[in-house]
């Protein structure tokens, strides 16, 4: 999972890329300070984030002092491809702890600006992520700009849940309620000439996107403890569909559009239904700000807001610049 890099020392800490010999450290660090337990599902959502990510192992780096770990930093490989087939080569800043007596020191900020030279040097092209409102002054004191919130919209699956959706201005719950609409995503994704008939039919995103591809989409949506569901907009997988999750945002419960993969022209009324009936939620949201033909409205206080650190590609996009899906911004 991790590498050799170079050291700093300042003070009583130094701060180095972490390596393979470390693993057990930082895993006994995050179960202490972030409420882990053994053998909790936190543990295989870190080695499912950063060992069996898609685009590669998570770069990590490391404080010790006294020959002891007192924080981590880790940093989500992603990727980008543009219109034109350019891919760009990203990290999402996600997970980091600090023992509780070094909290308060700069170790967050030591880690987080001692990884940026090591991943410039890699190739790295930028660093996203969408950091919660008390985080994010940080960050842009560090260097980030802001990009803005990332648009989405809702649609209320009926005049009863409206009342529930003004009770929904809140963070979502990180893990799913269970649902049993459509298929398992291990049985959606199982033929690989299907989907990738499928991806070969959708136009270009206009902005910068994900770079999908068959692997991508098993590795993002396997993760069995967070529950998602594949439901086709017609009568096959090839036809498009619909990556979902349901779960508690507030008084309601909410049907998350992590992924719309449909061809152009096809309607899908009949999955909106299908999702409305399928997982009993007050309402339903996915990225953009939709339109009246599939009855989204804007929902501007809902969105994450989304910031960048350009390292090797010089520049910060705006949001028209980006093509995201809930699916790319969800927090990790």
């Amino acid at each position: 999972m991790m590498r050799m890099g170079r050291s700093s020392a300042s003070n009583d800490v130094t701060v180095r890329e972490a390596t393979d010999d470390d693993r057990e450290s930082i895993i006994t660090l995050c179960r202490s300070t972030l409420g882990w337990t053994d053998g909790a599902v936190d543990e295989a959502f870190f080695a499912w984030k950063h060992d069996e990510n898609h685009f590669g192992a998570s770069p990590s780096w490391v404080a010790v002092a006294d020959d002891e770990i007192v924080g981590v930093r880790v940093f989500m490989r992603w990727r980008f491809r543009q219109f034109d087939g350019t891919t760009f080569e990203a990290v999402r800043a996600v997970d980091t702890a600090t023992s509780p007596e070094w909290q308060g020191k700069g170790i967050f900020n030591r880690l987080t600006l001692g990884a940026l030279p090591d991943l410039r040097r890699s190739g790295t092209d930028f660093v996203f992520n969408t950091p919660n409102d008390k985080s994010r002054p940080g960050y842009l004191k560090m260097g980030w700009s802001q990009v803005g919130r990332v648009p989405v919209s809702v649609r209320p699956t009926s005049p009863r849940s409206l009342q529930r959706l003004l009770g929904a201005r809140t963070a979502a719950d990180r893990w799913s309620q269970p649902v049993d609409v459509g298929l398992d995503p291990a049985e959606a994704f199982a033929d690989d000439d299907v989907i990738d008939g499928l991806l070969a039919s959708l136009p270009s995103s206009p902005g910068l996107a994900t770079d999908r591809s068959v692997g991508y989409l098993r590795w993002r949506y396997q993760f069995d403890p967070l529950q998602y569901r594949v439901v086709p907009v017609g009568d096959r997988i090839a036809d498009g569909f619909a990556v979902v999750r349901a779960r508690r945002r507030g008084t309601a419960l909410e049907a998350t559009v992590c992924e719309l993969l449909v061809p152009p022209g096809r309607p899908t009324a009949s999955l909106w239904s299908a999702l409305a009936s399928g997982t009993g939620a007050d309402f339903m949201i996915r990225a953009g700000r939709g339109g009246v033909s599939d009855r989204f409205v804007p929902a501007p206080s809902i969105g994450p807001i989304l910031t960048w650190k350009p390292l090797c590609r010089a520049g910060v996009p705006g949001m028209g610049d980006l093509t995201l899906s809930l699916g790319d911004v969800e927090l990790f």
